[in-house]
């Protein structure tokens, strides 16, 4: 029996009686609209490109659906659709990362929005510890560093875990490219994640970890320079995208924070939050005209070893999307 609409996965949901009608069809499609938005982030690392990339793929699915003839899921058709969205979106307007490895159009994602991905595998530890690490700022970075097509091969073999032959089928290229896209991929992020990756992959959350984050968020607070320079290892890394100009090193980070005028603020608050599934700080600067204090930064925190060794600054234009306050009263 030939496969059709009736005969595919039950968990689709779309019959031959009603792929056809666009009200069915789009809530079947939406099923599937936060994992496939977390898979084009990952792709592109902007949180709005990946919004954007998602209509995208749900007009063409659309246009395209009676293409759709049931030889595979819903999910896996979906998936194919925006992969491709996503390379050529890059095809036509990405640029190289800049020189040092900054990726200016770098942007958050919310933990909250991560909570929406469906519980599959949620009570497997590798799986989670997978889950965490490739959606790390790290990660995000590094992956950003591949070229789209090699990039595309990790993501679907390495991350989502798709048999070799259906991501040449989805790509249109054979087995054999595949896996040698796949090792030239793997090779470029062992080149550009960090040395220890042993301590940052599984993300484990721990007392530490919390104890850390709550100094540094203290010493920020009290404008004490040397305070958060002692939490800093001595090759720490800074970067605030979309501005240029990453700081390497614990002298470097302190002398740029000096010379930008930090001890010159009065009046900082900062919230405890994650994004990323990394901690971070929500920092909140004394407004006295309007008596509150209101959005300045957000610090994405990467701690190994007992020591902050990364910093990814955020601009108060987040904010809203992070489902921060706009606001904290006085």
């Amino acid at each position: 029996m030939p496969a059709t609409a009736t005969t595919r996965r039950k968990d689709d949901g779309m019959s031959a009686d009603t792929r056809l009608e666009e009200p069915a069809f789009s809530g079947l499609a939406e099923r599937h609209r936060r994992e496939l938005h977390v898979h084009c982030y990952r792709m592109l690392g902007s949180f709005e490109d990946a919004e954007d990339t998602v209509q995208e793929t749900f007009l063409r699915a659309w246009r395209r659906r009676e293409t759709f003839a049931g030889r595979s899921t819903l999910r896996a058709w979906l998936y194919r659709i925006a992969t491709n969205a996503c390379l050529d979106l890059l095809a036509r307007c990405r640029p190289e990362p800049a020189t040092g490895g900054e990726v200016p159009w770098l942007q958050p994602y919310p933990d909250r929005l991560l909570d929406e991905l469906p519980a599959g595998g949620a009570d497997e530890p590798e799986a989670v510890a997978l889950a965490r690490e490739t959606i790390e700022l790290a990660y995000l970075v590094a992956v950003q560093h591949l070229a789209p097509r090699p990039r595309a091969v990790l993501i679907l073999r390495d991350v989502l875990g798709r048999p070799a032959k259906e991501v040449a089928e989805l790509l249109g290229d054979s087995v054999n490219s595949v896996n040698s896209a796949l090792q030239r991929a793997r090779a470029g992020m062992r080149e550009h994640l960090p040395a220890e990756r042993q301590d940052w992959a599984g993300g484990e959350e721990d007392a530490g970890t919390r104890a850390l984050v709550r100094r540094y968020t203290e010493a920020s607070v009290a404008i004490d320079v040397d305070g958060i320079a002692a939490l800093l290892r001595e090759d720490v890394r800074c970067s605030m995208p979309p501005t240029s100009g990453l700081q390497v090193g614990r002298d470097a980070v302190v002398r740029d924070w000096v010379e930008g005028g930090f001890e010159e603020l009065k009046g900082l608050r900062g919230i405890p939050t994650s994004v990323n599934r990394q901690r971070a700080v929500a920092f909140y600067l004394w407004q006295e005209g309007l008596g509150a204090y209101l959005p300045l930064t957000i610090d994405v925190l990467r701690v190994s070893g007992g020591a902050i060794t990364e910093i990814t600054t955020f601009d108060a234009g987040r904010f809203p999307r992070l489902g921060l306050p706009e606001r904290l009263p006085g």
